[in-house]
């Protein structure tokens, strides 16, 4: 039986449609139930829905097998996993926003407001750029608005939000998507399982 951690949401629902199609449908977990566990013994997988971020403590733990995490969650956590897959989906990218007429000077540090110290630490680290990093939450737009930074580092998919409060990308930092994780320990015990199942997922985004 293979424990495939699932991240709540769209992104999950879209990833157990392509795990579905590979087949490793769990019928149970397609009913209208508040329930968070579902496995299939004929197809050998039990799924459970976790918080998104919680994916990658789940497998790196043990306690699954396999997850389905954002690319962002694994630059900024830096988990002890296997990356296997990226699954061309939940495609968005890391970047840079602030003001529209933002224009950046070297002669004073940088401040930066973000959900991703590690990301944007490494970022402007390659950039040799002194910064001061902020940690947020969220309502991460507010920051440069109300002045409480210069600029913000942040998940952007279509870029609407930034708009309807006055901001813009400036840069891209990184592409992100989800992406096929797996625990060490259990790689190795379930190879050929993890690796049929991999090849299988990836004969679907082909």
């Amino acid at each position: 039986m293979l424990d495939i951690a699932l991240p709540k949401g769209r992104l999950g629902d879209r990833v157990y449609g392509m795990l579905k199609m590979a087949g490793y449908e769990c019928p149970s977990i397609e009913q209208p139930d508040r329930r968070l566990i579902f496995e299939n013994p004929e197809t050998g997988v039990r799924y459970f829905w976790v918080k998104p971020s919680d994916v990658t403590i789940y497998v790196e733990h043990g306690a699954a097998d396999l997850g389905i995490a954002g690319k962002d969650i694994l630059l900024e956590n830096r988990p002890e996993l296997f990356e296997l897959l990226d699954l061309k989906t939940g495609i968005c990218r890391m970047a840079v926003a602030g003001p529209g007429d933002f224009r950046d000077s070297r002669e004073r540090t940088l401040r930066v407001a973000t959900k991703f110290p590690h990301i944007a630490g490494s970022f402007y680290a390659e950039k040799s750029r002194d910064v001061e990093l902020i940690k947020l939450n969220g309502s991460i737009e507010l920051a440069p608005i109300l002045g409480l930074s210069d600029v913000i580092v942040d998940i952007v998919e279509t870029g609407k939000t930034l708009a309807e409060n006055g901001l813009t990308v400036l840069e891209t930092v990184c592409p992100i998507s989800a992406r096929l994780v797996a625990n060490p320990a259990s790689f190795r015990f379930k190879t050929e399982e993890i690796d049929t199942l991999a090849r299988k997922l990836e004969e679907q985004i082909s």
